[in-house]
């Protein structure tokens, strides 16, 4: 019996043009996150606050981290978005959802939990892929 073995090849530069219309993705998702929210910071902060009231985290814990996710998801999005400074970001992102994931699991929410394990995978590939982020502001300054 002979078997067909198919040879599956990844081209370096389609591995860079995914990595950047991820990067792209994941970077207007946090984009969108912040933007919606840094309108109106106090709202969102109050309703985070009375969302993980029952939760086993103090109000003034609950509250200064609500003040800081909108800018940082937004600051974060910019830069993945231009892929500027694109290991930080991912890196501070990932710090930013081991901090919601145990917020909103704390209070066992397991739908939202089930999309930051979402999130922490993309995130993952980014980082663990970092060197194919040829199309980005990063690589712009590196070959400067």
């Amino acid at each position: 019996m002979n078997e067909s073995k198919s040879n599956i090849s990844l081209k370096y530069g389609d591995i860079a043009i995914a990595y950047t219309l991820l990067r792209i993705l994941i970077g207007a998702n946090y984009f969108n996150h912040g933007f919606t929210r840094i309108f109106d910071v106090p709202g969102f902060v109050e309703e985070t606050v009375l969302r993980l009231q029952d939760s086993y985290f103090p109000e003034f814990l609950v509250r200064i981290n609500s003040y800081l996710v909108p800018p940082v998801e937004l600051a974060v999005g910019v830069l993945m978005i231009l892929g500027l400074a694109m290991r930080s970001a991912v890196i501070i992102t990932l710090g930013l959802l081991v901090i919601l994931m145990l917020g909103i699991t704390s209070i066992q929410e397991w739908g939202p939990g089930n999309s930051m394990l979402i999130h922490g995978i993309v995130l993952f590939i980014l980082l663990a892929g970092h060197r194919f982020n040829i199309y980005s502001v990063d690589e712009l300054i590196r070959k400067r």
